[in-house]
């Protein structure tokens, strides 16, 4: 379904939820309040998906919209801006109802920026690991 939308986007949500799995097997020994480490980052690691989808959408609809650069650069900042806004709502309930740890959400929503650096060292990895299976495979 995501590779509907752009053909990176399953590589990168794949990536930002490997990203929250390492950082709460590696982080969760080191904390006194484990539940709120974990509530936080997981929930910043559920913002940072939604976010990449939202971002692959607006992006496939600002280049369907052809010619009309004006609208479509109107749309992409309004569509920024809305992205930013549901961050701080986010952080500001975990703060306010002391549901999560901020900083563990911050890394959470960072996971969308580690995936995406991360992203074209991925797929070089999965293509050779793609390769040497169909080298191995007895079919061939």
């Amino acid at each position: 379904m995501l590779k509907r939308i752009n053909d990176a986007l399953p590589g990168l949500v794949v990536g930002i939820i490997l990203y929250g799995i390492v950082i709460q097997l590696t982080g969760v020994w080191f904390v006194e309040d484990k539940l709120r480490y974990s509530t936080g980052l997981w929930a910043g690691i559920i913002m940072g998906v939604g976010l990449a989808i939202h971002l692959a959408i607006v992006i496939r609809d600002t280049v369907e919209m052809g010619g009309d650069t004006k609208h479509a650069n109107g749309r992409v900042i309004a569509k920024s801006l809305m992205r930013y806004g549901t961050v701080v709502i986010l952080f500001f309930i975990l703060g306010y109802f002391h549901l999560g740890n901020l900083i563990t959400a911050f890394l959470g929503v960072m996971g969308l920026k580690v995936s995406a650096y991360l992203q074209p060292v991925g797929m070089k990895l999965a293509g050779k690991l793609r390769g040497r299976n169909d080298a191995a495979s007895p079919e061939q």
